[in-house]
C-alpha cells in the first residue's frame, strides 16, 4: 500500500536571505519554487498514469505482472527504497538526480497501481480522480493562505497514519469488512490533513532553502504531495469505485 512510502520532508539547507531582500522579492521566490513543486507533482502523476495505461495495454507485461507475486513484491520493495533514498540523501543528490529517482519512482507506482484497473469500473476511477484533485486542490490552498500554524497538527496526523497503518496490517489477517470500512474513512481525513501540512511545510521551508537547492525542494516536496495525493485517490476509490 502506498501509505507505507510516506515519508516526512527533510530539512533543508538554510537560506541566507539578504538583509535588504524586499517581502516582494522573498514572495515571488516563494511563488516560484511552489510553481516547480506542483509542476514536478502534476508531471509525476501524468508519468503514473501513462505507466499503468501502458501495462495495461500490453497484455504479455499485464500477465507477467499477475502472475508472478515476487515481481510484485520487488516492484514494492524497489518503490520503498526508492523513497527513503530519496528522502534521506536529498541534500547530498545532484537536483537532475533527484528529479530522475522521482520520476523513477512514479514509474514503478504506475506499474504497482495498475491491478486497481481490474478490480474498479473506468467510469468510477475517473470519477473519483476528480473528486480526489478537487480535495486536493482545496486542502492545498487551504494550506498555502492559512495563517494558522499546523505543525501540532501535522504531528497528530503522522501519529494517526502510523496507527492506520497497524490497523491495516491487523486488518489484513482479520478480514473484516467493518474495519475496512472505518479505515478508509480514516485513511481520507488523514491525507486530507496531511495534504494542507505538507503544503503549508513545504511553503515554509521555500522561505528558508537556498536558491542552490530550491530544485532539490522542488523534487522532495513534489513527492511529498504526490503521495499525499496518491493515498488519497486509493482511499476515496475504496468508498466510491464500483467494482467490475
Amino acid at each position: 500500500m502506498d501509505y507505507n512510502n510516506y515519508q516526512p520532508l527533510p530539512q533543508p539547507q538554510a537560506r541566507q536571505a539578504a538583509p535588504q531582500q524586499s517581502e516582494w522579492s522573498l514572495s515571488t521566490y516563494m511563488t516560484k519554487v511552489m510553481r516547480k513543486v506542483y509542476v514536478k507533482m502534476f508531471l509525476g502523476l501524468l508519468v503514473t498514469a501513462l505507466t499503468s495505461f501502458f501495462v495495461m495495454s500490453n497484455q504479455s507485461v499485464l500477465l507477467t505482472l499477475l502472475q508472478s507475486r515476487a515481481l510484485l513484491i520487488g516492484l514494492c520493495v524497489g518503490e520503498l527504497a526508492l523513497v527513503f533514498a530519496l528522502s534521506m540523501a536529498i541534500n547530498k543528490l545532484n537536483p537532475a538526480v533527484a528529479t530522475l529517482m522521482f520520476y523513477a519512482y512514479a514509474v514503478l507506482n504506475g506499474v504497482t497501481l495498475t491491478p486497481i484497473f481490474l478490480v474498479y469500473t473506468a467510469s468510477s476511477i475517473g470519477l473519483t480522480f476528480l473528486v480526489t484533485a478537487g480535495v486536493f486542490l482545496a486542502m492545498s490552498i487551504y494550506g498555502y493562505t492559512t495563517k494558522s500554524d499546523l505543525t501540532k497538527f501535522g504531528t497528530y496526523m503522522v501519529m494517526a497514519l502510523i496507527g492506520l497503518i497497524v490497523c491495516s496490517i491487523i486488518n489484513i489477517f482479520w478480514a473484516n469488512s467493518v474495519m475496512d470500512w472505518i479505515i478508509s474513512f480514516a485513511g481520507v481525513a488523514i491525507f486530507v490533513g496531511l495534504t494542507a501540512w505538507d503544503t503549508q511545510k513545504i511553503k515554509q521551508m521555500a522561505v528558508e532553502t537556498d536558491e542552490a537547492n530550491a530544485g532539490k525542494l522542488a523534487t522532495i516536496g513534489a513527492l511529498s504531495l504526490y503521495l499525499d495525493f496518491i493515498n488519497l485517490f486509493l482511499y476515496l476509490l475504496r468508498l466510491l469505485g464500483n467494482r467490475e
